[in-house]
């Protein structure tokens, strides 16, 4: 749990300036649950060009309340949180300068936004709140106001979560709440999830990530965990102590997520994702009479392939679809190998190059719409999709057909500038399983928006 907020000021000398206004949002990770928001009587002027920034003058606080009247719901909406802040040691140490006049020791353990953009959007021109959002087209109203500012920082934060690929917030997150009952754990984690597509993560006792996985329905796939009986569920069931989760919107972007995090984590449970997470591909070759044959064959690195699959069962079941669809002729893929015509040729499915009734050039022109079909090579596109709310959408970076990443946008925001695209966007690697993920989604998904880029500068 996280309390995200902004402290305006009175200026004035170090450790001597007031609070005029605060806003605090407690943030379980993915939506705000409670806020606190008031202008505060700091009983001390405010300074001219304080005034002129936040617009909050003396007159505005004359029957604000001061501060020990709100301080008690400040330590209440804070409690078993960490403070998160733009600029984070300011606003700490205002509180706890604030909470020390009236005899109280205000502890908290923080995060501040500045430190983690510069870690994880790094290449900014300025990591001011302001201009910083602005780069990453985060809507900011009412800058210099504490809920403005604030709200602002909601939205960064939650930026943030998802580029942090090492998961090293929510780490640290999970270490600082309260322990679990272990006789209870199972029941309360399940209550604590949602039933909507995303990443969640498994936890010990220490807080590390012992497994991650991904589901459109994350409640129902960890309730599969708790209640199974194999063997894996049952050690996990003895070790788990906490569960978090990461809404991505859509099953493509946590097919991505799993792929990069499983890999860059390695979670002790996750052993089958360590390596290839596809075993069998389709390949092509063409024989000395021109004719492009189709292929399936166990994965090797060395060589170029055209889709991969989980099974050769899966790779079977696609390319006989894809010798029906395009009416290719069997003989000239690998499910055909006898002498003669093809099956297909008898029962007027296959157009007859097996028969020499259909010519190389003829025939391979259908195999190269197929060929087309399944890559995305040397192309420039953003592929949009759904988003985590109503008012977001996602989008996935392809640069001269090589995944770059996955990030998320206001439906407001154009997208119009490549370098505020880089700058939202969550770098991953672009390795055989992250493009054939992709391949298949795009496959299953014909309707999905794509926006292509040569036209951006």
């Amino acid at each position: 749990m996280y309390a995200i907020l902004d402290i305006e000021t009175t200026g004035g000398k170090y450790n001597e300036e007031g609070i005029t206004e605060i806003a605090v949002y407690r943030f379980d990770g993915h939506k705000v649950v409670d806020q606190f928001i008031s202008l505060i009587n700091p009983e001390i002027p405010i300074q001219p060009f304080v005034i002129g920034l936040t617009g909050i003058n003396n007159e505005m606080l004359r029957n604000a309340p001061k501060f020990y009247e709100v301080a008690k719901r400040i330590v209440e909406i804070t409690e078993g949180s960490i403070l998160v802040a733009h600029n984070a040691k300011f606003d700490y140490r205002i509180l706890r300068t604030e909470f020390s006049r009236l005899g109280f020791e205000f502890e908290r353990k923080s995060l501040c936004t500045v430190e983690l953009s510069q870690k994880l959007i790094p290449g900014q021109s300025s990591y001011s709140l302001g201009k910083l959002v602005r780069a990453l087209g985060i809507p900011l109203s009412d800058r210099h106001r504490a809920s403005g500012d604030a709200q602002a920082t909601v939205k960064l934060f939650k930026m943030l979560l998802a580029k942090d690929l090492d998961k090293e917030i929510l780490k640290s997150s999970v270490r600082n709440a309260p322990k679990l009952r272990m006789e209870t754990k199972l029941i309360e984690m399940l209550e604590e999830l949602p039933s909507i597509t995303g990443i969640y993560y498994l936890h010990n006792a220490d807080g590390d990530i012992i497994y991650i996985g991904k589901s459109k329905n994350i409640k129902k796939r960890v309730n599969q965990h708790f209640t199974s009986e194999n063997r894996k569920s049952l050690e996990i069931q003895k070790e788990v102590a906490s569960v978090s989760y990461e809404a991505t919107g859509n099953e493509l972007n946590a097919l991505l997520k799993e792929n990069e995090e499983v890999k860059r984590n390695k979670p002790k449970y996750n052993k089958v994702l360590k390596g290839s997470i596809f075993s069998h591909a389709l390949y092509q070759s063409k024989d000395k009479d021109g004719y492009i044959h189709l292929r399936i064959g166990k994965i090797d690195k060395r060589k170029k392939y055209i889709n991969a699959f989980a099974n050769l069962q899966q790779a079977k079941i696609a390319l006989e679809n894809i010798v029906r669809e395009h009416r290719l002729c069997e003989k000239y893929t690998s499910l055909h190998n006898g002498n003669g015509n093809c099956f297909n040729y008898g029962i007027k499915e296959c157009n007859g190059a097996c028969s020499g009734e259909e010519s190389a050039s003829e025939y391979n022109e259908r195999v190269n719409q197929v060929l087309e079909k399944y890559s995305y090579e040397k192309q420039n596109m953003l592929v949009i999709d759904r988003g985590r709310d109503l008012d977001e959408k996602s989008a996935l970076l392809v640069e001269e057909g090589q995944f770059k990443g996955i990030g998320y946008f206001n439906l407001n925001y154009q997208l119009n500038n490549m370098e505020i695209i880089k700058s939202i966007i969550t770098p991953m690697k672009s390795d055989r399983d992250a493009q054939q993920i992709i391949q298949n989604y795009l496959k299953k998904n014909n309707r999905l928006k794509i926006i292509h880029l040569n036209t951006y500068d």
